[in-house]
């Protein structure tokens, strides 16, 4: 297939790529591919409501602070704009920027720290006392915390109802959407048994990824979700960094969502049918209200659902060309989502030959590191 050039008077080839995951990051990157004037086939064979998915899950939050990595926090600051054109440009709230409170325990910890980045940065936030923060909620105990760092300007996402929408945006742009499951084939797959071929292929498949290629410092975890029935709305989203919570307030219905980033168990299958959520993820979720809101530790449970998370050991993901025209992917649970724009436009570049990878997403040996999720006790 071929393209006029800007001069309209010279040809150029237009290269297939092949992208195989229809989650936030597979999407985002298809729908940049695409607009980039590649011609793209999008694979996915879970419908978009399977709780297995790789970006299933109603909400994400959407926050600039990642401790002292001005990398990280830049990036996320640039796709807060970029979750704020979505909405513009689709003509709903994908992306609710209603701020965000870091619960910070300690006077020259891990919040302070990530405000001194901010700053430098120019991303809006403030430290707060913590019974100025207080005031932001109907009930919050705060008597265990030092200060609050206030991100005005971050907030929450629709996560399901987002990778609906930059799929079909991928799709309008003219990527072909194909439904199965997909297995490697050198610079190609093979769905329902046929291959198919491409220039490039970019495997983007979550808690997948590591069944397919053997060896990636990616550890699969269980993680369960809970919304509590409590009608809170309009808050600020919240994380408590030592404590490995998270959450926000009521969403479309669903509850107040109160989570805990504290890494599950390795070794889950993604495969593994989603029932009830364990007594023990019930019970920390409860633990925290208990501390942090006590009105709301005997209100009943929401929302539940079974979900896994796809780790590094230091939270750097994975993107790497493993062979030639070969690229995976992945390792980006817990913080991940919220980069999608940006990392996926910044993957395009690299894959139309105009930039290099960041060398931290490579294939060396990972270390044991914390700071770029909310799970500070891991």
């Amino acid at each position: 297939m071929c393209r006029l050039n800007s001069h309209g008077d010279d040809y150029e080839t237009v290269q297939n790529v092949i992208v195989v995951g229809a989650g936030i990051w597979g999407a985002s990157l298809a729908l940049r591919l695409a607009e980039s004037g590649r011609r793209v086939t999008l694979i996915e064979r879970l419908d978009a409501d399977d709780p297995r998915r790789a970006s299933a899950g109603e909400t994400r939050l959407v926050r600039s602070a990642h401790g002292t990595s001005e990398f990280y926090s830049q990036m996320a600051w640039e796709s807060t704009r970029e979750w704020l054109a979505l909405n513009e440009r689709v003509g709903e709230q994908i992306f609710l920027p209603q701020g965000l409170m870091w619960f910070g325990r300690e006077a020259d910890g891990w919040e302070v720290r990530s405000a001194e980045v901010l700053k430098d940065l120019d991303i809006p936030c403030t430290l707060l006392d913590p019974a100025e923060a207080a005031l932001f909620y109907p009930e919050m105990r705060h008597d265990d915390l030092a200060t609050v760092l206030y991100e005005p300007e971050a907030g929450v996402v629709r996560a399901r109802r987002a990778t609906e929408v930059v799929t079909g945006l991928a799709q309008d742009a003219g990527v072909t959407l194909v439904r199965g499951t997909a297995r490697p084939a050198g610079r190609g797959v093979v769905v329902d048994g046929e291959r198919t071929g491409a220039d490039q292929v970019v495997w983007a498949c979550g808690a997948w990824l590591p069944g397919l290629f053997h060896g990636l410092p990616i550890t699969v975890t269980r993680q369960d979700t809970t919304h509590f029935a409590a009608d809170w709305t309009g808050v600020p989203a919240f994380c408590d960094y030592s404590g490995s919570a998270y959450g926000h307030g009521d969403i479309d219905g669903h509850g107040m969502k109160i989570t805990s980033d504290v890494e599950g168990e390795p070794g889950f299958d993604p495969e593994s049918p989603r029932g009830e959520i364990l007594a023990a993820s019930e019970q920390r979720a409860r633990d925290y209200l208990a501390r942090r809101f006590p009105s709301l530790a005997e209100v009943p449970l929401g929302l539940t659902q079974v979900c896994q998370y796809a780790l590094t050991p230091d939270a750097e993901w994975v993107v790497a060309e493993i062979e030639d025209g070969v690229w995976v992917m992945g390792g980006d649970s817990g913080h991940g989502f919220k980069h999608a724009p940006v990392l996926a436009a910044r993957l395009t570049s690299v894959l139309n030959g105009e930039a290099a990878v960041d060398p931290r997403f490579g294939l060396h040996p990972r270390e044991s590191a914390r700071g770029l999720r909310t799970s500070g006790e891991t």
